[in-house]
């Protein structure tokens, strides 16, 4: 629950509900549009968590969807291309650090680092780790090999 102007408090399903009773969910089209939402977003969350009423709890999820929904649209990030890049791309989903990684291949963290940054070419058996320790397509593993 969610505590509001001190001891009145709000339940999840409560803020849902004045969501959807709130105006319409406004549709930014720009980044002007953008940025004042992201200003009334912060000028809201600024109050504090106990200084904010129900409707105001409910603004900003409207407003926060919205932006999310632009931002989904405007920030396409490119998949990588490279077999570095997906590796690095896996890394940082998995919260690893190439130290951790190479122990994870069982491999040293200079073979590691050369494969990466493309220096050296990958063996059979580093692909096969790859697939195994990291989830990766091994279709997509295998061409990007071979480029």
């Amino acid at each position: 629950m969610n505590t509001i102007k001190g001891a009145k408090r709000v339940t999840a399903k409560e803020v849902r509900l004045l969501s959807k009773k709130a105006a319409a969910r406004p549709v930014i089209k720009d980044k002007s549009a953008y940025q004042q939402i992201m200003a009334e977003i912060e000028r809201l969350m600024n109050k504090g968590s106990k200084n904010v009423t129900a409707n105001e709890l409910a603004k900003i999820r409207s407003l926060a969807v919205a932006a999310q929904a632009y931002e989904k649209k405007t920030f396409v990030i490119e998949p990588p291309t490279t077999l570095g890049g997906v590796i690095e791309m896996k890394m940082h989903e998995m919260r690893l650090k190439q130290k951790d990684l190479a122990e994870k291949l069982n491999i040293s963290t200079a073979k590691l680092s050369l494969i990466l940054n493309g220096r050296q070419k990958p063996d059979v058996a580093f692909l096969k780790a790859v697939y195994t320790e990291l989830h990766i397509d091994a279709k997509q593993l295998l061409e990007m090999a071979i480029v």
